[in-house]
């Protein structure tokens, strides 16, 4: 049986599989309808179909190539519906990389596990 940080992890991977093959519409059942996202900036993008939205101009952007984040750590609550995850990131554009440090905050919902809210910090 897959334990939930296992699935955890196998779902970012997917993630980021999405993003390098610049899929942004396959991304939306990742995430919470209510998602709430603050990215590398401080910006703060609300709701799944907001996100899908700003992957797909950004996949849009001939200079964008793909982001990767890296699960370091996942942290299950008690009652086994919400975890946390921490990791790195790392954005490529060409020319061009930014990096830095992420917690996503994950819940299980209809026996899946998406994405309630995530905080990205650029570091460099």
């Amino acid at each position: 049986m897959t334990t939930p940080e296992d699935a955890i992890r196998a779902r970012r991977r997917l993630t980021n599989k999405l993003i390098a093959a610049h899929e942004a519409t396959r991304l939306k059942p990742f995430f919470a309808t209510d998602v709430r996202l603050i990215v590398g900036d401080g910006g703060l993008v609300l709701g799944a179909d907001a996100v899908v939205e700003a992957f797909a101009g950004q996949f849009a952007d001939p200079d964008f190539v793909t982001y990767v984040r890296t699960t370091e750590q996942v942290e299950l609550d008690a009652a086994g519906l919400r975890a946390a995850e921490h990791g790195r990131w790392v954005a490529d554009w060409k020319g061009s990389e930014m990096a830095g440090s992420y917690l996503a905050v994950w819940r299980k919902a209809r026996g899946q596990w998406v994405i309630e809210s995530e905080l990205y910090v650029t570091l460099s």
